[in-house]
């Protein structure tokens, strides 16, 4: 079985959909699949080329950079035409937001074979960006005219299809099937890594790890915030992004430099040095545009309590409950979100418990091999369809 992906990026881009599709790439190929990427280049101006990553086959298309977080590429329908030429796959798996996907609408070649779509999110009508309501009126068409050609749509968790306007009209062959992560990308650190990170966090101190961009939604000014209003708490926030100048100024305004630290993008050795070394994960995000939150299953395998915001309609707060691995805490809210480091940063012992659930779970419920079995029973059933058994 011949399944190709499309996508927006592919690691090194470091996001939560660019490393689920990493994973299940991986994992695909473990169930016996020919799978392969067809993704935009993270760098822009990059020629556009054919990469074996893993042994998975991954076209990176040139890009000429973004607009509203869109990237820009005209090359895109040409390159996806070629692609299925020699691909020559048998079902399209669209990943979802991504508007380059739409230009599977215009390829015959696309249109002869069926599609399945990885609704990681909706394009959310941001009350924080407002470009994105002016933007949104120009996608819905094609967002639209592309779920009612797919043959199965894939939702991240309940909660999420269950508050989803984009796919009300198209329910009945939307099905829930949670992201998952592959544990041997996150092995337990060498001495070395646990010693350079372990020096790195502010002695006596509640040991707070967060990731990811840095960016409109993520909610990390929050964080900062909530960290200036307790004692006893150290936070390092990893990621890259338009606002770190903003944040920076927040946490020279709060003064909080001493224990509030934004540590850019790191190697992968040293992240998960602080994923092992830190007390608790916080994911701090303000609204649905964080649909999921990949980086629990993260903080997950390593054991490690989570809070997270409980953001109405998301994916984060079931994550958390079906992993039995945290607390939630409204979005946007400081002072819970303090009030909550203070009471974990007196009771270590609930910490590790909670982690220790959480780990437990990950094995049962978010391993992604598990995610990839369940995901290739999907396209049997509809390939069996198109054969008309």
């Amino acid at each position: 079985m011949r399944i190709l992906h499309i996508g927006k990026y592919y690691p090194p881009y470091a996001g939560g959909m660019e490393i689920f599709l990493r994973d299940l790439l991986k994992a695909l190929k473990q169930e016996g699949l020919d799978a392969a990427g067809l993704v935009h280049h993270h760098r822009p101006g990059r020629s556009s080329l054919k990469e074996e990553i893993e042994d998975v086959p991954i076209f990176r298309v040139s890009s000429l950079g973004q607009i509203l977080y869109v990237p820009i590429s005209p090359s895109f329908p040409l390159v996806l035409k070629k692609v299925i030429r020699s691909f020559r796959p048998q079902l399209l798996h669209l990943h979802f937001p991504n508007p380059s996907a739409f230009w599977a609408l215009a390829v015959s070649e696309a249109c002869a074979i069926p599609w399945v779509i990885h609704w990681h999110s909706d394009v959310v009508p941001s009350v924080i960006d407002r470009r994105l309501q002016l933007a949104y009126r120009c996608y819905r068409p094609l967002e639209q005219g592309t779920l009612k050609r797919a043959k199965k749509i894939l939702t991240t968790s309940r909660p999420y299809l269950n508050h989803s306007i984009p796919l009300k009209p198209w329910a009945s062959k939307c099905t829930v099937a949670p992201l998952g992560v592959d544990p041997e990308r996150l092995p337990w650190p060498e001495a070395d890594a646990l010693q350079q990170a372990e020096g790195s966090w502010q002695p006596g101190c509640l040991r707070v790890l967060a990731v990811g961009r840095l960016t409109y939604y993520k909610g990390f000014d929050v964080l900062i915030r909530a960290a200036g209003r307790t004692h006893g708490v150290a936070v390092q926030i990893v990621g890259d992004g338009n606002l770190r100048a903003h944040l920076q100024r927040a946490i020279r305004r709060k003064g909080v430099q001493g224990r509030v630290l934004l540590r850019g993008g790191l190697p992968n050795v040293m992240l998960q040095a602080l994923f092992a070394t830190c007390d608790v994960f916080c994911l701090s995000s303000l609204e649905r545009t964080e649909a999921f939150g990949v980086v629990l299953l993260e903080a997950m395998r390593y054991g490690k309590p989570i809070v997270a915001s409980d953001i109405p309609g998301s994916g984060p707060g079931w994550v958390v409950g079906e992993g039995d691995c945290g607390w939630l805490v409204p979005p946007g809210d400081a002072d819970a979100l303090a009030a909550k480091m203070e009471t974990l940063a007196a009771n270590p012992d609930l910490c590790r418990e909670l982690g220790r659930k959480g780990r437990e779970n990950f094995k049962k419920k978010f391993h992604i091999q598990s995610v990839a079995s369940d995901i290739k029973k999907i396209y049997e059933d509809i390939l069996a369809g198109e054969a008309g058994f």
